[in-house]
């Protein structure tokens, strides 16, 4: 499986590059915005990427994140999604914009990709809404800067500061609102607006567990009027 390249950026398509890996090149297939964040042509450039096998065609995927891989692999588990229509979902939201859509069950934002229709979108969101949190969470490396993501490795999970030592241990709700302030940080919310967000939604209804939570501090920080 290959699951990264960093090579020489040989040439640029409309949906795909070719990346010069030790005199080999490979076609990548990318997003708009992985197209956009990528460099020009003769320079260093680096993917993470995902290897589509089917009996006619083997086709590379690449993505700026690791975070953004593991989004085109769920996408690709909903029926109805394939890999057109998870590049084109990650081209119009980007993996922070799938994840807040996802989490706040907003398909109509999914229905935004070309592409995708009403009934997909909302199978998308009912499908994969409760797995959000744990790509959400997957450490402070999740949603790095497009450049920075090309040269350095994503933070393993469990290494970022999103959360006070101990406190992802804790049992029931304290668990749930560690875990929703981890995945607000990564999404890019300050400590303090995420806490206060965290702590009104637990008060509000206590006993949520983590996807709720989420979906609930989401909106109190959504942009009002």
């Amino acid at each position: 499986m290959i699951g990264r390249l960093a090579g020489r950026l040989d040439y640029r398509g409309t949906d795909h590059v070719l990346i010069d890996v030790g005199g080999i090149g490979y076609v990548v297939y990318v997003s708009e915005r992985t197209m956009a964040a990528l460099p020009g042509p003769g320079e260093a450039a680096a993917l993470y990427t995902e290897l589509l096998v089917r009996e006619d065609l083997l086709q590379l995927f690449g993505f700026t994140s690791l975070v953004e891989k593991e989004w085109h692999r769920l996408l690709m588990s909903v029926q109805g999604i394939g890999a057109k229509a998870s590049m084109a979902i990650l081209g119009a939201l980007g993996a922070e914009g799938v994840s807040r859509a996802i989490a706040m069950g907003d398909w109509t934002a999914v229905k935004a990709a070309q592409g995708v229709g009403p009934k997909i979108a909302q199978r998308v969101v009912n499908e994969l809404k409760d797995k959000a949190p744990a790509v959400m969470a997957m450490g402070g490396g999740a949603f790095p800067e497009a450049g920075e993501a090309l040269v350095e490795p994503v933070e393993p999970p469990g290494t970022g500061a999103a959360a006070p030592s101990g406190v992802a241990r804790q049992n029931g709700s304290g668990a749930a609102q560690a875990e929703a302030l981890s995945a607000l940080s990564n999404l890019g919310y300050g400590p303090g607006e995420a806490a206060s967000a965290v702590a009104e939604a637990a008060g509000a209804e206590p006993g949520l567990d983590t996807p709720a939570l989420i979906r609930a501090a989401l909106k109190l920080l959504a942009p009002k009027g």
